[in-house]
């Protein structure tokens, strides 16, 4: 390994779909020599996209790590997919690197998905930089983008290089303070609003330059340049076409010489502790201390099995050394150690901080594990950012009969390798739930379920988690008396449910006096009222909200066990609720929804017929607004869809749960019925 920390660069390209991002990362490793010849997108033969479904697509749908020397430099490059839908696993490498490279369609321009990966890389703390791609496209308004992307993202993106010969070629502004002419600005303007813009962070530079001193040389800009970056006081923006290769030279040199390595970005956020307790910890790019590296990405492979892709952040990384997992006692071995190139790996002997590198075949490493080599460093984590939450789902059985098993397996793969997929498994529903970030999302993580590990399946929407409770107190009495000749069942039970608050949950209480039901039958009568909750009493959903008071009763010396008692307080209870009022609830959620201002008269009508209450409306810049809304449940089956052909599939929402409320009459007639109607017929079978 020829290389050190001081020489490494880590970059995440990112942006929306068919910037380019894949097809600049060709580009970038064909002009460093990594690569012989450019792969094709459309046959599949790029570095980054391997994956079949990907050649089909013809774009990502994961994140695919590679890199390139050059110049004695190591630059890592991770490529990203760009669709909304997908922008989970995009926000999930984002701790692995220093600088994200944000790709705009020089025709298309800026999208909601390149708003909400550039946010996140803010709260990363990450260097940005933004590439215009595609500037060989005829039909362009570079200038107008520029303006766009300044309106955007702030006054502080400026550019470094300009297009030249309608897009042919790129021309460098700060390296050089004079150039040729160039399709618009110039040279000597790009230069000076860049110096300018630098040495506002420098207060010794700064007085030099507004003393008229303009003989600052290009090496004592680095230093303030970086710090320019490190702090968001400067966006730098190039100009490529990744097919021709125009900007690339330029876009690599700029990665070499002004791109921070791990030495001199933001440092990682590391916390040690948990929760309310947890305080901040320094981890040092140092590669003689204690090894620490975090796990940004897992593959499950059918020849490698689990890989886990790794950033190292302290200390050195070798074959053959032993990690621990987060805060496990028992280390486990690396026996190979891998550079990565796309689906490629190469064993290698060690990494230093700052390196990607991949271990195979551990079954302990996880998505967003911390691996380290002490127990100094034990509770050692990245501090979490705010994550898109899983929003739309589907239920999934297996559809051959025997396949539950492996389909338990399939999944527990899939939630290892994508962290922004959730399963949650309804009881009450007997219904197994996928979540997703969109449909996309779901529609490749279920193909892929089918393709690669033969899982046939049965889909149909979730149903909706209804809730049952009781308005008012009533009393409820059952005698359960069983002779068969033999040994009896015998027991009474006599008790009374009350209503709680909403979220309250469930309290039973225990007022018998004189024992009129021996200690030992109380938890057989709890029992009996628990089956009625979970198993619900006029629409067959789980019961919540309510106390139970179990007061008085009778035994008999010789017939009461326990399984009288158990029925005795089901139908006890059963009898209370019959007379208490009883409703079914249904869940209320808080949504928010991103979109342009000229669709908000468009979603707000859709939202009144849908049950909802607007709770207000907030004006963002670049003619965007979020509308706060209380929505039931219920009415939000396919929304993400009628969302986007509402706003031209550049509006988004977030969910999340709120609370209960009574359910409409009619809602809640229909529910009673169909139970009443599934009742009837099981006890006719």
């Amino acid at each position: 390994m020829a290389y050190k920390t001081e020489h490494i660069r880590n970059l995440a390209l990112v942006g929306h779909a068919a910037a380019g991002k894949t097809l600049l990362a060709e580009a970038l490793l064909y002009k460093a020599g990594a690569i012989r010849v450019m792969g094709d997108l459309t046959r599949g033969t790029t570095v980054c996209d391997s994956d079949p479904m990907e050649r089909e697509l013809g774009h990502s749908i994961d994140t695919a790590v590679c890199h390139f020397d050059v110049q004695g430099q190591r630059v890592n490059l991770i490529d990203t997919p760009g669709y909304l839908d997908l922008l989970g696993r995009s926000q999930a490498v984002l701790a692995a690197v220093e600088t994200a490279v944000i790709v705009v369609d020089a025709q298309s321009g800026i999208d909601i998905a390149t708003r909400r990966i550039t946010e996140a890389a803010v709260k990363r703390g990450l260097d940005r930089i933004i590439v215009i791609n595609k500037i060989d496209h005829g039909e362009t308004d570079l200038l107008g983008l520029l303006g766009q992307l300044r309106v955007t993202f702030g006054p502080q993106c400026l550019p470094i290089n300009l297009p030249a010969e309608g897009g042919k070629r790129v021309v460098d502004c700060f390296f050089t303070r004079e150039g040729p002419s160039t399709d618009f600005s110039s040279v000597e303007k790009a230069h000076r609003d860049i110096v300018e813009q630098v040495v506002e962070v420098d207060a010794a530079l700064l007085e030099r330059y507004l003393g008229g001193d303009e003989a600052i040389t290009v090496e004592q800009l680095h230093d303030p340049f970086e710090k320019a970056l490190r702090e968001g006081h400067l966006v730098p923006v190039c100009f490529t076409s990744a097919l021709t290769g125009a900007g690339v030279p330029e876009l690599l040199n700029l990665i070499l010489r002004l791109l921070p390595s791990p030495l001199e970005a933001n440092p990682p956020a590391f916390l040690k502790g948990e929760g309310a307790v947890a305080t901040p910890v320094e981890v040092i790019p140092d590669q003689s201390l204690h090894a620490v590296a975090h796990v940004f990405k897992i593959t499950i492979d059918p020849y490698q099995g689990r890989i886990g892709v790794l950033r190292v952040h302290q200390g050195t990384v070798k074959s053959g050394s032993q990690l621990f997992v987060g805060n496990m006692r028992k280390p486990f071995k690396i026996a190979h150690l891998y550079s990565v190139q796309g689906a490629a790996l190469k064993e290698i002997s060690a990494a230093v901080p700052g390196d990607l590198c991949a271990v195979t075949k551990v079954d302990e490493v996880h998505f967003d594990a911390v691996l380290h080599d002490s127990h100094d460093e034990d509770h050692h984590h990245l501090r979490p950012t705010d994550s898109w939450a899983p929003m739309q789902g589907v239920a999934i059985t297996a559809a051959r009969r025997g396949d539950e098993q492996k389909l338990a397996d399939t999944l527990h793969k899939l939630m290892s390798e994508d962290p922004s997929l959730r399963l949650e498994h309804v009881p009450s529903l007997n219904e197994t739930v996928l979540y997703g970030l969109g449909d996309l999302h779901l529609r490749v993580v279920l193909e892929r379920m089918q393709r690669q590990y033969n899982v046939a399946l049965k889909l149909h929407p979730p149903s909706v988690p209804y809730r049952e409770t009781v308005m008012r107190s009533a009393e409820g009495h059952h005698l359960h008396k069983k002779q068969s000749g033999g040994a009896g069942q015998y027991g009474e039970v006599f008790l009374r449910v009350e209503p709680l608050r909403r979220g309250a949950g469930f309290e039973f209480v225990d007022a018998v006096k004189g024992g009129t039901i021996p200690a030992q039958f109380i938890p057989a009568v709890e029992k009996g009222v628990r089956q009625v909750l979970q198993a619900g009493a006029i629409a067959g959903y789980p019961m919540e909200d309510l106390r139970v008071v179990v007061h008085d009763g009778k035994t008999h010396p010789v017939d009461s066990k326990e399984i009288a008692f158990v029925t005795a307080g089901r139908k006890a209870f059963l009898g209370a609720v019959a007379n208490a009022h009883a409703i079914v609830l249904e869940p209320i959620v808080n949504l928010h929804i991103a979109a342009p201002t000229s669709a908000i008269g468009s979603i707000a009508g859709d939202l009144r017929s849908m049950r909802a209450r607007i709770n207000g409306e907030t004006v963002l810049p670049d003619n965007q607004a979020v509308i706060a809304v209380q929505v039931p449940l219920a009415e939000l089956k396919d929304y993400g869809q009628r969302l986007k052909a509402l706003t031209s599939g550049e509006g988004v929402y977030t969910m999340e749960f709120s609370h209960y409320e009574a359910a409409t009459p009619k809602l809640q007639q229909d529910l009673t019925t169909a139970y009443r109607r599934r009742h009837t017929e099981e006890n006719e079978q």
